[in-house]
């Protein structure tokens, strides 16, 4: 067996099984805020559309994707993000979700015959550590605190870890935190990576979920064209149609940027056979072409910020984020013991903050916090609310 899967921690919802092992709860409907899978409805045309081209289950896709489907995220990406142009010959790439990406990422791009580092935000995205592991690197965790608004501090980087840096993971907005990274931060993590020559791989997938209209998130690929690199060098952003859309059993998402980077993962991907099928490439076309169901989508997660937060603020510090569909909010006790008891006493399920981080110089950036996921629909995520509200006020 491969030895580094002895260096994986088991999933953040195996813990939470284990957490909840033996728990009674009461007798009331059960409210899951724990995991971030949208309930919204998936877009009724994107149905539509998946069932007009099932008859293509008779043909092989091709890893590389249907040239329709490239333009077709060339298109949004260009528009989305102020971009001069995007190849969609050689600087896009579908891909089977981000998750199933940015595992695959690491595999392609880090060299381990080198002293190899990863480094990412802490806490994380679990897919970031498992990648770098089994792609024979060492993770390096920057914690994210809310005194420095939730984003690492590269500061901390010593001068010979970004040296053995080889790749840099973002999330922005982050996932559990919310925190973007602005422009002038993406720049100069841009010029890092050219002093250091490291590729930077920007999970973007929250990017289309934020609270105001006139300023979403700016993407990496956006801070390098500002910069006048329009050929993207060391940047790859990974974007998905699961969050943006409600579509998370679609799996369907896009890499993109440096063009010689995704030649490398194109002939990795052709090999590791993960081509989206061509009946999701053609609902995925329709999908990216609209966005009149995502500017819906963002006002529903806007009146479900406004409500929830209007309730827990009476007992919890809450802020709605910058993005994303998660709250952050800092717990009065230990933040595992603060999800089993809510779970026994409310039948609420949230996860807990340190099962989402690792302790990193005595501390860890997710003790005595809980990511909420409201992705339910307005009145359970209300409900939920008020019975955090009551169990908090047993403390």
């Amino acid at each position: 067996m491969n030895p580094d899967l002895q260096q994986l921690q088991p999933y953040p919802f195996e813990k939470l099984r284990a957490l909840f092992a033996g728990a009674d709860t009461p007798d009331i409907a059960h409210i899951a805020l724990s995991i971030g899978e949208p309930k919204h409805a998936s877009p009724a045309f994107v149905i539509e559309a998946l069932a007009r081209e099932l008859p293509r289950l008779a043909n092989y896709p091709t890893t590389k994707g249907l040239p329709e489907l490239r333009q077709s995220i060339a298109r949004w990406a260009t528009r989305r993000f102020n971009l001069q142009a995007l190849d969609p010959e050689q600087e896009v790439l579908p891909v089977s979700g981000t998750r199933e990406a940015l595992f695959a990422f690491a595999q392609t791009v880090i060299d381990r015959s080198r002293d190899a580092l990863v480094i990412s935000p802490n806490p994380f995205y679990q897919i970031y550590e498992g990648a770098a592991y089994l792609a024979g690197a060492e993770p390096l965790f920057l914690n994210c605190y809310a005194e420095n608004g939730f984003l690492p501090d590269f500061s901390e980087v010593t001068e010979e870890q970004w040296q053995r840096c080889q790749l840099l993971f973002l999330c922005t907005p982050g996932n559990p935190t919310g925190a973007t990274l602005s422009l002038e931060q993406l720049q100069n993590l841009i010029r890092l990576a050219d002093e250091h020559d490291f590729i930077i791989a920007s999970d973007e997938c929250y990017s289309e979920i934020y609270p105001d209209e006139a300023k979403p998130p700016v993407g990496l690929l956006q801070a390098a064209a500002a910069m006048g690199r329009h050929n993207y060098a060391r940047c790859v952003v990974f974007h998905s149609l699961s969050k943006r859309s409600n579509l998370p059993g679609l799996r369907s998402g896009f890499v993109a940027g440096d063009a010689r980077v995704l030649e490398a993962f194109l002939q990795y991907r052709t090999y590791h056979g993960c081509a989206m099928p061509v009946q999701h490439q053609l609902a995925s076309i329709a999908t990216w072409d609209d966005e009149n169901h995502v500017v819906e989508n963002r006002r529903l997660y806007r009146e479900k910020f406004a409500a929830v937060t209007a309730i827990l603020s009476a007992v919890l510090p809450i802020a709605i984020p910058d993005g994303a569909f998660y709250l952050w909010p800092q717990t009065p006790i230990c933040d595992q013991d603060f999800a089993r008891r809510l779970y026994e006493q409310q039948h609420v399920t949230v996860l807990p903050g340190s099962f989402l981080s690792r302790e990193v110089n005595g501390r860890n950036p997710g003790s005595q916090r809980v990511r909420m996921a409201l992705v339910a629909e307005p009145d359970e995520c209300i409900e939920a609310a008020h019975r955090i509200c009551r169990f908090i006020e047993t403390l």
